[in-house]
């Protein structure tokens, strides 16, 4: 088991390394693709996923996609009011179908992994984004190998024991404090190709710290729901670790914060 979930975690770094130094169009084609698993294996959870309404969430999947290459949409508004609007229409048009929940699922499901997940692209397309983008991994799945070494070292305090028995308080306090000391360590070796300060690498690690807090938000709330519905894995994609969301449920919140975080902080 450990034998595979290596193997696999290799080619899973190794394909997102292609994707993320290529950038451009092949990185956007490359997140579209894990989006759709990704909204499949959310879909299914809520027995929507060959529905007219997993339909309709995928269509929006691929409009938002490709208006991000293009766009053609400038206003994000008119697209969260549009996908709202069809959503309702199929509740409405094939009632009593659909349970409210359902409805819900698929609304948010779209900005749960389709949208937050773009935010690896657009913090790919800012200016100094070839190098900033790196944080997103370095403090989800940086964060997350240093609190598995922490935590089974010296872990001795549950931090979730309903939704996630083997994390430990511990384990979290190295997830943050790793998160930090790699992106110190990678601010300092490409500190020429970055133009960073000595000020600029600190405020990275303050990021990548807060990132690696708002990933253990995202891991433990994608196995609340996992809890709430009696599933193990979200999916048997990726052998060893399970589906998209299993492995990228951390992503999917540092991405954003990333994001974000950088355009206001970094100048």
């Amino acid at each position: 088991m450990f034998r595979t979930r290596l193997l696999s975690g290799i080619i899973l770094v190794a394909a997102a390394l292609a994707l993320i130094i290529a950038g451009g169009t092949v990185l956007l084609a490359g997140l579209f693709a894990v989006s759709l698993t990704g909204l499949f294996e959310l879909y299914r959870v809520f027995h929507i996923e060959k529905s007219v309404l997993g339909m309709t969430g995928y269509l929006a999947v691929a409009v938002y996609y490709v208006n991000l290459g293009i766009s053609l949409i400038p206003d994000g508004e008119m697209f969260v009011l549009g996908v709202l609007i069809l959503m309702m229409a199929v509740y409405v048009l094939e009632f009593p179908k659909y349970k409210a929940e359902q409805i819900f699922a698929g609304f948010t499901g779209i900005f749960y992994v389709a949208v937050m997940l773009s935010c690896i692209y657009q913090t790919r397309i800012m200016a100094g984004g070839v190098y900033i983008v790196w944080l997103i991994f370095l403090c989800s799945w940086g964060s997350d190998t240093c609190a598995y070494c922490v935590g089974v070292l010296i872990g001795k305090h549950k931090m979730a024991p309903r939704l996630s028995p083997k994390k430990s308080v511990e384990g979290a306090v190295g997830g943050v404090l790793g998160a930090a000391l790699l992106t110190m360590l990678y601010g300092w070796f490409f500190q020429t190709q970055m133009n960073l300060s000595l000020e600029h690498i600190f405020i990275l690690a303050g990021i990548s710290a807060v990132g690696s807090v708002v990933s253990m938000v995202g891991d433990l709330a994608a196995s609340a729901v996992k809890r709430n519905y009696d599933i193990k894995d979200y999916g048997k994609l990726i052998p060893g670790h399970g589906g998209i969301l299993d492995r990228f449920d951390s992503v999917i919140f540092t991405a954003p914060m990333i994001y974000y975080l950088a355009q206001t902080l970094i100048r």
